[in-house]
């Protein structure tokens, strides 16, 4: 740590258990009680500024950075609009569950029951869409873990980049306010279109005003702690915290210190707001620098104090509990709220944009250990050899952090978006991978598709292994297969259909949102939507690019197709029939044909063979999913990145054609099947080079292990180093590091209390080991570990 402050903070992070506070469901329900009749997004913005006005304003012990969720050091709050059916039906087993437990007590849960709950019956988004959801699709994508978008129905949408550069420190909320009410004196309430706008700016004015009520009431709580405080330099911080809050965020920073309080306290508006996942802070060296360097030079901070700030603001970030369902915590295991943040990189104009505040984020990371905010670095060729070592370094250390991304395909991948040059050079990380910038609205994380059901469906006549129940298209038995071509055809044919109903579902999913749901506080924090009145549920972003559609289990479709391949049609060593057959018996009494699956090519290890398969999937998938388009017009897009989906989307899925045992997980992104990329980490990279990474712009995402001894000494970093870039170099976008042995993972899971703060890279983000259940701790456990370079 920094210091003693840091390490007293880092403390009661660890020690405090998630717990749920109710404060926002009651305030946020009481309003919409009283605003029956008006407009949808009015009814948001009221509701959002009794929010404001009424939560516990609650000053922890020795806090520099103030704000908090609910009244707990851990809080999350229900958003009973979104989704009561799930809470009602879970929160009484919330303490026991497997996976990302809360703490709600007695009094909670009545309230919740008398208070809350009875309102949102029929009203709220989940029952919305469920009951527009036709049939044939609600069959495949609820719950199933065939294709997934529940964190879309019930929870909202989240995934944005406040825009920090051009709106928020520049004009702070106050300036908002009054550019709302100037576009207010030019309208007449005489057309469609007017009247929406009317809605838009007064919405906007109610949020601003919201906000700004919050910021003042820390600084009234931090005025009264003061009075009572007793220790001569707590009261000093104390005071000065009572000034910060009545200057930010109404008005634009003017110090380091009220820069870190403004992102706070915007960051907080978004979650007391809608509860969302991937609020991203973009990229924070670009735009604090300026403030530390005025304040550094004016000697009114010191480097020590502005990294006591950073990573008062790490833990800050990481204290706040994004509460979710059983099901969605599958999917998005260890209390992760994907708080991107980004450093490095070029500058909008080309040059290499690394400064000093992008060392000191890596020295946070390093320092605290916290599981937010989750931090890219973005690595070009003249990314100077000193900060890629530095990146090394923290890769070293074993958090999973940072996430290595090849600037170059970022910029690409925007650019086909059809962002300009200068705005594709900007570009963040978004939740786990995806490329984003902070003047787009998008879904990043709509669907998740299971390639590996589809081998299933073509395999079984449709047929789901493990229920026997009529799932895919009902085709053909597999034994009719006359090549592999046919078995192929089969597949893809299976995946459309996978893909199709996916666009239903995100389609349905955006008209309802724009209708139940707008976004008035967050629109504020995208470039586009003050311009043109219009909520960004409704396309009211400078770029509006379309949801993101991420295929599991590449590896597992690659390495099945592989086997059927060579030894159905190559080798005719088993026909289909007797590979059916194995696979109806998840393998037992087949060891034999086993071992020969096994033994046939693995994606992951340089061998063209499988890695063609592998690219010809992901090339199909591409063009299927483009071949659809929203609720905008846009053609969807493509991604192949990691959350937790892979543990449950092979949970559904019985044994397959590769050797994989029914129920175990899939592959997350574009890695290798978890021990089978034997040869070595340059092999498993240029099997992954091989995939077409530019044109997937929702992201790839690639993880590898290494064992702790490969990194010792400065000349293994700097072989590391020189991996990054020939890497990058042959076209990949994406790269991130376990780096710890196995033997310290068994002993966490056997001795949890004493690996409280051990982080683990999961897929595209990290988190504490001990908050994974035990499923998804052996799926990491069991990644290839590698010992040599």
């Amino acid at each position: 740590m920094s210091n003693k402050r840091i390490e007293d903070f880092k403390t009661s992070y660890i020690d405090a258990k998630p717990s749920i506070s109710v404060h926002r469901a009651v305030a946020f329900t009481a309003s919409y009680k009283n605003t029956e009749g008006e407009s949808v997004i009015i009814r948001r913005a009221k509701a959002f500024q009794a929010v404001c006005k009424s939560i516990p304003v609650t000053i922890f012990d020795k806090e520099l950075i103030v704000g908090a969720v609910g009244e707990f050091l851990k809080s999350g709050v229900i958003c009973p609009e979104y989704s009561w059916k799930w809470v009602d039906e879970e929160m009484d087993s919330f303490a026991s569950r497997d996976q990302d437990s809360y703490h709600i007590d007695a009094a909670a849960k009545d309230t919740l029951r008398k208070e809350i709950f009875p309102y949102w019956k029929g009203k709220s988004l989940e029952e919305t869409f469920l009951s527009r959801l036709n049939p044939e699709t609600a069959k495949i994508l609820v719950d199933t873990g065939i294709i997934d978008n529940d964190s879309k129905w019930r929870n909202a949408v989240g995934e944005i980049t406040a825009d920090y550069q051009d709106i928020i420190f520049k004009k702070g909320f106050g300036r908002l306010k009054e550019e709302a009410l100037e576009h207010l004196q030019s309208l007449e309430p005489i057309t469609a279109e007017a009247l929406e706008k009317i809605d838009f700016y007064n919405a906007a004015i109610l949020v601003c005003d919201g906000i700004i009520a919050l910021a003042r009431r820390y600084s009234d709580e931090a005025v009264a702690m003061a009075q009572r405080e007793t220790d001569t330099l707590r009261k000093k911080e104390l005071l000065e915290i009572a000034r910060s809050c009545r200057n930010v965020p109404e008005h634009p920073p003017e110090t380091f210190y009220e820069a870190i309080q403004t992102i706070w306290f915007t960051q907080l508006g978004s979650i007391l707001s809608e509860n969302s996942l991937a609020l991203n802070l973009g990229r924070f060296d670009q735009y604090m620098y300026p403030y530390y360097s005025k304040d550094i030079k004016a000697g009114t901070i010191t480097k020590e104090e502005a990294q006591e700030l950073i990573e008062a603001l790490w833990i800050k970030l990481s204290e706040w509990v994004w509460a979710i369902s059983g099901n969605t915590a599958k999917f998005f295991a260890g209390y992760n709220a994907f708080q991107n943040l980004t450093v490095g990189g070029r500058t909008r104009d080309g040059r290499d944009a690394t400064n000093d505040l992008s060392y000191m984020c890596l020295n946070a990371t390093e320092n605290v250990k916290t599981h937010q905010p989750g931090l890219s670095v973005r690595i070009h060729p003249d990314s100077p050899d000193e900060f890629l070592l530095a990146v090394c370094k923290l890769i070293r250390v074993g958090t999973g952090f940072p996430a290595v991304h090849n600037d170059k395909i970022g910029s690409e991948m925007l650019l086909a978006e059809g962002l300009s040059p200068e705005d594709a050079r900007d570009w963040n990380n978004c939740g786990c991978v995806v490329p984003h910038f902070r003047k787009i609205g998008r879904w990043t994380s709509a669907v998740n598709i299971n390639l590996a059901a589809a081998l299933e469906y073509a395999l079984n006549g449709g047929k789901s292994r493990i229920t026997g129940e009529d799932m895919g298209l009902s085709e053909v038995s597999a034994s009719v297969f006359k090549s592999y071509e046919e078995v192929k055809a089969a597949f893809y044919k299976q995946l459309a259909y996978l893909i199709k109903h996916s666009a239903i579902g995100s389609v349905t999913l955006q008209q309802i949102h724009a209708e139940m749901v707008p976004r008035p506080y967050i629109s504020l924090l995208v470039d586009g939507c003050m311009e043109k009145g219009k909520d960004l549920s409704k396309g009211g972003a400078k770029y509006n690019l379309s949801p993101v559609f991420t295929g599991i289990g590449v590896a597992d479709s690659a390495n099945s197709l592989a086997a059927i391949k060579k030894l159905v049609f190559e080798d005719k060593k088993y026909t289909l029939a007797e590979i059916n057959q194995a696979l109806e018996a998840d393998w037992e009494g087949y060891e034999e044909m086993r071992q020969a699956v096994l033994a046939c090519p693995k994606y992951g290890n340089d061998d063209d063979y499988v890695d063609a398969i592998a690219v010809e999937i992901t090339d199909f998938y591409y063009k299927e999913v483009r071949s659809y388009k929203d609720y905008f017009g846009t053609p969807f897009t493509s991604a192949f990145m990691g959350i937790s989906n892979y543990i449950p989307a092979g949970s559904v899925i019985g044994a397959t054609p590769d050797g994989r045992k029914a129920k175990t997980p899939l592959t997350e992104g574009v890695s290798p099947h978890a021990g089978t990329d034997l040869t070595s980490p340059t092999a498993a990279m240029r099997s992954v080079t091989k995939i077409n990474h530019d044109v997937h712009s929702g992201g790839t995402l690639m993880n590898m292990k290494f064992a702790p001894e490969l990194l010792k000494s400065e000349r293994n970093l700097k072989n590391l180093a020189s991996l990054i870039r020939a890497y990058f170099a042959l076209g990949a976008f994406h790269v991130q590091f376990n780096v710890i042995s196995t033997e310290v993972l068994r002993k966490a899971q056997e001795h949890p209390e004493d690996y409280r703060d051990l982080l683990v890279r999961v897929a595209g983000y990290s988190t504490q080991f001990v908050n994974l259940s035990r499923e998804a701790q052996n799926a990491i456990i069991e990644r290839t570990t590698y010992e040599t370079m």
